[in-house]
């Protein structure tokens, strides 16, 4: 029976420890189990369903549960409690660390600008025209809320009197709901965007050419976690960082991945979809410093302990520093796929 190795190398590197977890083969031994929590069933968190279906998580002796809580807040607390060991969110985990969850910690990043856009009617021509609107959003605090209010800020617009925000549980209800008309205009992310322009509706504003810095997806997991189990910790890493690779790199198996897990039958829409988000995510999962001050400068305009937080508080690079200084992720950009 071969025992899987683990190797401690020291780094001096900003007055930190790095600890760098060497893989090897796990014949005979029992799989790690994780269980990741996901916010969104969005292609930003999709990681996690291409390592399945690639066979990843096995690859790296991984017993990987996926479970779905659709709002950033109660992640954070089911992440505070135990309840998951990562998850893919970010805002939520942000405001958490602020009051206290100081626990919690960023471990790799996905996606650090938000794509959402706003999608009206016909009678909805300029921004403007939204006054006094209803704007649908998945949740308050969510990543379509957050979109929403900044860019109507940007154009003069006060979220608090001009609009009326209306919750409707996610991207397409959002569509469901500007189709019945209960909302004139929808922040929504791809496919549900693409999903709406089908259905007659457009962009009043096109999000991506905008790029609002953003944590909008993230993977996260506890400091104390890391130092229990650093080992399973960095295989999962690995697992998402091949994930990364094969969703950027390999489009038809990202395609029927995708596909299965959003339940789109429309290939146009979902092609379209593909093609929007892969520009904004991170190949090699990096955590985005300015889309962490982002979240914190808005975060402090109601909670001042906000501006004593750097961004680099919230994140632990090591495993990301290890698969760049180990070659790893060199060798898996320079594989065909």
């Amino acid at each position: 029976m071969k025992e899987v190795l683990r190797r401690v190398i020291l780094w001096g590197v900003a007055g930190f420890f790095l600890v760098a977890v060497h893989l090897v083969p796990y014949e005979g031994v029992a799989a790690e189990r994780l269980v990741t929590i996901q916010s969104a069933q969005v292609i930003s968190q999709s990681l996690p369903w291409v390592a399945q279906a690639a066979g990843l998580f096995a690859k790296y002796n991984l017993d990987h549960q996926l479970v779905y809580i659709a709002s950033s807040g109660i992640v954070a607390a089911a992440m505070v409690g135990g309840s998951g060991d990562i998850a893919l969110t970010g805002l939520g985990i942000v405001r958490a660390y602020v009051q206290g969850a100081t626990d919690l910690v960023f471990i790799g990043g996905i996606k650090n600008i938000l794509t959402h856009s706003l999608l009206g009617g016909a009678e909805i021509r300029k921004i403007e025209d939204l006054k006094g609107k209803k704007i649908g959003i998945s949740r308050f605090g969510s990543n379509s809320h957050y979109f929403a209010v900044q860019v109507l800020k940007r154009f003069g617009m006060d979220p608090a009197r001009d609009v009326a925000f209306i919750q409707t549980g996610g991207e397409f209800e959002t569509v469901a709901a500007l189709v019945k008309d209960a909302i004139q205009a929808g922040s929504l992310t791809s496919p549900g965007d693409q999903k709406a322009i089908s259905a007659g509706f457009r962009y009043v504003v096109y999000g991506p050419d905008i790029r609002i810095p953003f944590t909008a997806t993230a993977l996260v997991t506890r400091r104390s976690l890391i130092a229990k189990r650093p080992q399973a910790l960095g295989q999962f890493m690995r697992a998402m960082a091949e994930a990364a690779k094969l969703l950027h790199a390999d489009k038809q198996f990202s395609m029927k991945v995708l596909e299965k897990h959003l339940r789109l039958d429309d290939r146009k829409i979902l092609e379209a979809a593909y093609n929007d988000e892969i520009k904004a995510l991170e190949p090699r999962l990096a955590v985005g410093p300015e889309a962490l001050q982002a979240i914190l400068d808005e975060i402090s305009q109601i909670d001042p302990r906000a501006q004593k937080v750097k961004p680099q508080d919230l994140v632990d690079r090591r495993y990301l520093d290890e698969m760049d200084k180990s070659g790893f992720f060199a060798k898996l950009w320079a594989e065909k796929r």
